[in-house]
């Protein structure tokens, strides 16, 4: 059972991220790639698999400090294998917070394909940030 972000989040609602871990430093998330989230090549997008990096090293910084939210400073990814995962497989991102501040949260973040290898590491820094209301989306 997959435990809730504690915000809204559209374009990870799009994707399909699932949130199934989220305590003291460390966050799991599991994705099922769409048809429409595969490159030329037919394995996950470059940009899927940064995004899913992102969202794991930002609610690995979040898991310590709930009430806040965190924005992305910087990221650096590497990419070692293609991020293969087929029908009902997942791929499977994993964050660790690796060292704060009162403002700052420094993290790394990992995927792994269906097969338990590993496709891309991340390494990224997040700035702690109040969160707001979310401002209502208008089509006007």
């Amino acid at each position: 059972m997959s435990i809730p972000f504690g915000a809204v989040i559209p374009f990870v609602d799009h994707l399909g991220f699932t949130l199934e871990k989220f305590e003291g430093g460390q966050s799991e998330l599991h994705y099922s790639p769409a048809l429409a989230h595969l490159n030329s090549f037919a394995v996950t997008h470059g940009g899927a698999v940064m995004t899913l990096l992102d969202v794991v090293m930002a609610t690995a910084a979040r898991s310590v400090e709930t009430d806040m939210g965190v924005v992305t400073i910087e990221m650096k990814t590497s990419f070692m294998r293609p991020a293969k995962a087929s029908g009902s497989e997942k791929l499977v991102a994993k964050g660790h917070l690796m060292h704060r501040t009162r403002s700052m949260a420094f993290t790394e973040g990992h995927v792994f394909d269906a097969d338990g290898q590993l496709c891309a590491h991340a390494t990224g820094t997040f700035k702690y940030v109040s969160r707001r209301p979310a401002a209502v989306l208008s089509t006007d």
